[in-house]
């Protein structure tokens, strides 16, 4: 095997798990952003898992990214929460790279 093979395997072994990362971040992201979202509509208890489920859900039937934001940006507007979208792009850029931050951590003690 040539060292150029060597690299395109390595190359390809890494974005492999760049992706794997991203989509766990992304996941885990949802479930921040599901359980914010729920206590600024108030909701409690079983509904919380439920309303996080549906955001997540949303990801996957969706647009991904787009498709969450306007999910829980409809949420919100209806329930009267006073979130601009801006606002909760920033929302989620701080839950992705606070996701991002758990995995990188977990990834270190296993």
């Amino acid at each position: 095997m040539t060292t150029f093979d060597e690299r395109e395997r390595s190359f390809e072994k890494k974005f492999a798990m760049d992706e794997e990362l991203r989509f766990r971040a992304a996941a885990r992201r949802n479930a921040l952003l599901g359980e914010w979202a729920a206590v600024k509509l108030g909701l409690s208890g079983p509904a919380v898992a439920d309303y996080v489920r549906a955001v997540r859900k949303a990801d996957v039937a969706g647009r991904g990214e787009d498709a969450v934001l306007q999910k829980v940006l409809h949420d919100l507007t209806e329930k009267g929460a006073g979130v601009s979208a801006a606002e909760l792009r920033q929302v989620m850029l701080t839950f992705m790279n606070q996701a991002l931050s758990q995995l990188k951590g977990e990834g270190k003690d296993a």
